[in-house]
């Protein structure tokens, strides 16, 4: 049953809030319970983002295993000896990137498991034969091996995956800077090489020139050979003919020339036996001998003389035959020469063709000559002349051919900057539905004092909102100087951070006036959407379908931009949007509190009049 109508004192809503204030604080352990939910979310907001102010600072304090099984390359030619895993440990643990522990295998796996190490990195024993196989006949690709134990620290194994990824590129830019190096050397000997081939091609060049030119004048002397040999051959054969007579004739002679030897040698042969007939006729004419011996005398005289040119006959019958003999040589040798004048000739005619497809071979190899010299040439001026120094530097290009210049339009200073607006906005909103855990939503002596809804709910609203208030001010104060945040608009970030207090304020009254604890518990749930659907760690595309849309529409993703946008400097036209969203979810908690509080105010008993204090 409603009890009677009674008069009810007008009290104004700074009464109603100071009337809560007094509730709040009306015992010590009341106030402790108030304080400590007032710096909810400094100890939230504040102590995660110290722990996590610049973790990648902290990297050379991980403990990680470095194991070298390599066993290099040996000497070979030129190449001395070399070890290209003692090269990269030695390196990385001068860098210090983290805190390397160089160990056997078997320890790195005793240290995974004894959480001694966050991860351990084995060059295994081929790591220098495999990078250095680029210049053999069996290219192969080096391993790394990372070993995890996400037992220990999933994140460490994602943090090791990326050292690993470092060192696989400071490896392969140093081999590939070794072996660009390579080969832009060279590539500049094969230039010197075409260079001087260059030169060679033009001299020959030159020398196919006068090699044409001489072809042109000796198929012209073959030409003219030819016709010499013709009229040549022709007048062989009739030396031949000629000879051919007068050795026939010679012949003749000599062999009259036999015949009168042979008398003329008979006679001289028979002189003797005449001269002893004749003795022997002398003696039986009954001569003296002092007779004979003087007609012998005579006789004598004349042997002599026929003796005498028996003697010259023979001579000439010699000389005769020797020219019959010569004539005959000659006469052969005519008939020789005009054969072999004939050969000439006919050999003339294939040196005059040969001479025309000479001439014409050495056009096309002075043209082809030329053709090569130019190319030659043009190759090498093609092929840049560097230096060493510049060899080197552009083969550190090759290596690396991509240099990251990262534009920092609007940047985070470090990890925990860049994390502070997505914690900064939730540890809002658990701070503000901490608060509701010991501030009534409203009051039924609000409800029973004043009349209006709105001002009812304006009281209900303004207390917790200025709690509110005071708790992003001390997390602002916590960012800004003692984790030493950079702010580019720092007002900016107060009064959107103060912006999102007072909407979480509203949006959590309306649920509780709703619906009590079951409204408190909705606050709870609301929150933990919101903490996967507002974008602070992951780029909110990535979520799924659902989630996305639940990004667009609920507050707390407007809050973690707008922060954003102020603290980095980014684009301010966005912080309208998101500071109007805020006060449309505002003005709607609002409204929907007042329907609530509208249904409330229908029905007053002597109870509401109770103070708060005591309700």
């Amino acid at each position: 049953m409603n009890g009677p109508s009674l008069p009810v004192p007008r009290l104004k809503v700074p009464h109603m809030i100071a009337a809560e204030l007094r509730r709040l604080t009306s015992t010590r352990l009341s106030t402790l319970a108030l304080l400590a939910l007032v710096i909810v979310p400094i100890l939230y907001g504040g102590l995660y983002l110290w722990a996590n102010q610049d973790p990648y600072a902290k990297l050379s304090d991980i403990p990680v295993a470095l194991v070298v099984e390599d066993t290099g390359v040996p000497a070979e030619g030129d190449t001395a000896a070399r070890n290209i895993g003692d090269e990269v440990a030695t390196e990385l643990l001068k860098r210090g990137d983290f805190d390397w522990h160089r160990v056997s295998d078997q320890a790195a796996q005793r240290g995974l498991e004894d959480n001694r190490y966050d991860f351990a990195i084995i060059l295994p024993a081929d790591f220098s034969a495999a990078l250095t196989s680029v210049s053999g006949d069996d290219p192969r690709q080096a391993e790394i091996v990372l070993e995890t134990y996400d037992a220990n620290s999933y994140l460490a194994s994602t943090i090791g995956s990326q050292a690993v990824e470092r060192i696989r590129s400071t490896v392969a830019q140093e081999v590939g800077q070794e072996a660009a190096s390579t080969l832009l050397d060279s590539i500049s000997t094969i230039r010197g090489k075409i260079v001087e081939a260059g030169e060679g091609a033009a001299e020959l060049a030159a020398g196919t020139v006068e090699l044409a030119d001489g072809t042109v004048r000796l198929v012209e002397g073959a030409a003219s050979a030819v016709t010499g040999a013709a009229e040549l051959e022709s007048g062989s054969a009739t030396l031949a003919d000629g000879a051919a007579r007068v050795a026939g004739g010679n012949a003749e002679v000599a062999a009259a020339a036999d015949r009168v030897a042979g008398v003329v040698n008979q006679l001289t042969a028979d002189l003797p036996a005449a001269r002893a007939a004749i003795t022997a006729d002398l003696l039986a004419l009954g001569l003296d001998p002092p007779t004979i011996d003087a007609v012998l005398t005579r006789l004598d005289a004349v042997g002599a003389g026929i003796r005498a040119g028996d003697q010259r006959v023979q001579e000439v019958v010699g000389q005769i035959d020797e020219l019959a003999s010569g004539s005959r040589e000659v006469a052969d040798g005519a008939v020789t020469l005009r054969d072999g004048l004939a050969t000439l000739q006919s050999g003339l005619g294939t040196l005059s063709d040969g001479a025309g497809t000479l001439r014409d071979g050495a056009a096309s190899l002075s043209s082809g000559s030329a053709t090569l010299r130019d190319a030659l040439q043009s190759g090498a001026a093609e092929i840049p002349d560097s230096s060493a120094d510049l060899r080197q530097s552009q083969a550190r290009t090759i290596a690396d051919p991509i240099k990251l210049e990262t534009d920092g339009v609007a940047q985070a200073a470090n990890y925990g900057a860049g994390l502070a607006p997505f914690f900064g906005a939730l540890a809002g909103w658990i701070g503000i539905y901490a608060l509701f855990l010991i501030v009534k939503p409203i009051s039924r002596r609000a409800v029973a004092a004043l009349h209006s809804p709105v001002r009812i709910t304006l009281a209900g609203w303004l207390t917790p909102g200025m709690f509110g208030l005071i708790q992003m001010s001390l997390l602002f104060l916590v960012l800004l100087f003692a984790l030493d945040f950079p702010m580019v608009y720092p007002l900016g970030t107060l009064g959107i951070m103060m912006l999102a207090s007072l909407t979480y304020t509203a949006i959590i009254l309306a649920l509780n006036v709703w619906w009590g604890e079951v409204g408190q518990f909705l606050g709870l749930v609301l929150m933990v959407l919101q903490l996967v659907t507002a974008g602070g760690t992951f780029p909110w595309q990535t979520l799924p379908g659902p989630l996305a849309v639940l990004h667009n529409l609920l507050p707390m993703s407007y809050v973690v931009d707008g922060m954003r946008q102020f603290m980095y400097g980014g684009d301010l036209s966005r912080t309208i949007t998101d500071a109007t969203v805020l006060l449309c979810w505002l003005v709607a908690g609002f409204l929907f509190t007042a329907i609530a509080v509208t249904r409330k105010t229908r029905y007053r008993t002597l109870g509401d009049l109770e103070p708060s204090i005591l309700a």
